[in-house]
């Protein structure tokens, strides 16, 4: 017994035949599993590449879509600045004239009323004309942005609002991309448009405040807010979001009740280049 203990106890010893069969399926075996590592590596790869790719391609997608949209509603206000001009405008001075012409025939009586409607007619006409400068972005862009900003603030203020104005910090710098101002210049035509239809404001105004590389635009009403919560957001809401996303431009929109809304723009000038 004790010598079959010693036998079992004594370490086999194999063959070279055997040692080079081991280490021959150890490399096999540490080769295969290296190129399934380098494998899933590099199908991991392709597959972030791909990825990468599909967003890539779904923002250009987006972004050509934005443009198209913008392009698309930048020539259909300009149709309309056209018509009101060419139309509406000569329409309403056709009546100026006729009531000028009307009026040595005018008795006593009604020359208090008939006065009242010819100025009337003279403040509806030099609106349109204003309107529709406003909405062709070929006017805006030879008047100026902050002159366009101006000019919209004042028809704002003749038609609803106690004070709209305008403050201008820093030194001025000129939009390089002249598209990108025509897009700001539409979010804050927007975000007026809203302050007139929901806000029962009182007063608005527009700070535009030039930096180094950032143009920062705070645009502010005093009306009755809104909560940010559970407002529905309709279309107005999501053209100034797009839009501001479309140049890179940082949105930010607050607003409590009855504590007015305050609309947030930061364009960076280094986006243009």
């Amino acid at each position: 017994m004790t010598n079959f203990l010693i036998l079992l106890q004594e370490p086999q010893v194999s063959t070279p035949a055997e040692r080079y069969l081991l280490i021959y399926m150890i490399g096999v075996l540490v080769v295969v599993t290296t190129l399934v590592i380098l494998f899933f590596i590099v199908f991991q790869k392709r597959k972030n590449k791909l990825l990468i790719d599909k967003m890539k391609q779904q923002q250009a997608f987006e972004e050509e879509l934005s443009n198209a949209q913008t392009e698309i509603q930048e020539q259909t206000l300009k149709n309309i600045g056209w018509e009101l001009h060419d139309n509406v405008g000569q329409l309403l001075a056709a009546a100026s004239m006729q009531l000028n012409i009307l009026k040595p025939q005018i008795g006593e009586e009604v020359k208090d009323n008939f006065a009242e409607a010819s100025e009337t007619v003279k403040a509806s006409l030099k609106e349109v004309r204003m309107l529709s400068r406003s909405l062709n972005n070929e006017v805006i862009l030879n008047i100026g942005f902050e002159q366009s900003i101006t000019n919209e603030l004042n028809r704002l203020k003749r038609m609803k609002f106690a004070s709209a104005e305008l403050l201008v910090k820093g030194e001025v710098i000129p939009f390089k991309n002249k598209k990108h101002e025509i897009i700001i210049f539409r979010i804050l035509q927007e975000f007026f448009s809203n302050a007139v239809k929901y806000s029962h404001a009182k007063s608005l105004s527009v700070t535009l405040n030039y930096l180094e590389d950032t143009l920062n635009i705070i645009a502010t009403d005093d009306g009755k807010g809104f909560d940010m919560e559970t407002v529905v957001k309709g279309s107005g809401l999501l053209n100034m979001t797009s839009r501001a996303a479309l140049i890179n431009t940082a949105y930010h929109l607050t607003s409590k009740v009855d504590e007015g809304t305050q609309l947030e723009l930061t364009y960076p000038f280094t986006f243009e280049e």
